[in-house]
């Protein structure tokens, strides 16, 4: 497989990944309890979020300085809580080599507020994407991807909790996928020995034998409009609910064969970390990926998909006839 394009960025990205996807399930298993998700108390995301946004971010500008990145998070809360800061300075110096100093942390979380832009290259960075599947125990994704004038060129997830295998629940979790803008899509495990395995959308070309993938969280997506397109469509199977981009993955490894985020407000913007990664996952997998009505989805115009409404991926085979189910039920919608 041909790496030569991007192949430095590639290898870091997916060092600084795998550090923080570490860190990540570190805060799941030491401060995630039953009291904690009983009190819907969020300061284990907090801790894991700022110290994942630490760790890659500090990675990425020790390789590339030049780089800007566009974070979800800056260190505005952290530089009044001590208490937080020092539990997130530990936890980042838990997996990277060279200790950083709590000013070194709040400095690498603070890169992150590049506005972005059609000119230049920049990453972005979601550090834990599905808080709440995070605090069930379930899917979320550390999401990076490095954006060259506008499109999205590579894509690295870390998937702690996804199976290798969507068959095998109960076996290997931990996935790990790759993308390079006309190099193809891969998944290895989190082991240090794994390879790169190739992936490929489903060869489904029946909207009745496929399945959808959808959010958990009704408030991401319209459920009431993707039950109406299943409707249209023939899909009886029931969707394969999960948080975050791992949606994405699904798509790409050919497990479901399509993923509906229809809007659920006029004024609502999807971020660009919330798809940048995934979409071209499932572009280089084989698959299309585009908004609600048809359009590319625009990275070129700051830290939101401003130009877009919705997202719509499938395996491809499909995707003019789900648009078309798409265009009648939001029709007046959109």
């Amino acid at each position: 497989m041909s790496h030569a394009t991007y192949s430095r960025e590639r290898e870091v990205a997916t060092e600084a990944v795998l550090r923080a996807s570490k860190l990540c399930t570190r805060v799941f298993q030491n401060l995630v309890s039953a009291s904690t998700i009983e009190k819907k108390d969020k300061s284990p995301v907090t801790i894991a979020d700022y110290g994942a946004q630490a760790v890659v971010n500090s990675i990425l500008h020790a390789a590339f300085p030049e780089d800007p990145i566009v974070g979800e998070e800056d260190s505005v809360e952290l530089r009044e809580n001590e208490a937080t800061l020092n539990k997130v300075v530990e936890l980042a110096n838990s997996v990277v080599n060279q200790p950083l100093t709590s000013s070194e942390v709040l400095q690498a979380i603070d890169l992150g507020t590049y506005a972005g832009g059609k000119k230049g290259r920049f990453w972005t960075l979601d550090p834990i994407d599905g808080t709440k599947g995070f605090l069930r125990g379930e899917q979320f994704a550390v999401c990076l991807a490095l954006i060259v004038d506008g499109q999205v060129q590579l894509g690295v997830m870390g998937c702690p909790n996804l199976p290798i295998q969507l068959s095998k629940p109960d076996g290997e979790r931990g996935c790990l996928l790759t993308a390079v803008r006309n190099g193809g899509a891969y998944q290895r495990s989190f082991a240090p020995t794994s390879t790169d395995t190739q992936i490929h959308v489903s060869s489904t070309a029946t909207t009745a034998d496929t399945q959808f993938c959808e959010s958990v969280e009704a408030g991401h997506s319209s459920q009431g409009d993707a039950a109406d397109i299943a409707s249209k469509l023939g899909i009886t199977k029931p969707s394969v609910r999960m948080d975050s981009q791992c949606k994405y993955a699904v798509i790409a490894r050919g497990d479901a064969g399509i993923y509906l985020r229809l809007p659920v407000s006029a004024t609502y913007e999807e971020k660009i970390w919330d798809h940048a990664g995934g979409a071209l996952l499932v572009h280089e997998a084989g698959g299309k990926v585009c908004d609600a009505k048809g359009n590319p989805l625009d990275f070129s115009v700051g830290r939101t998909l401003k130009n877009n409404k919705g997202v719509i991926a499938t395996n491809g085979k499909l995707h003019d006839a789900v648009m078309d189910a798409v265009g009648q039920v939001l029709a007046s919608k959109i």
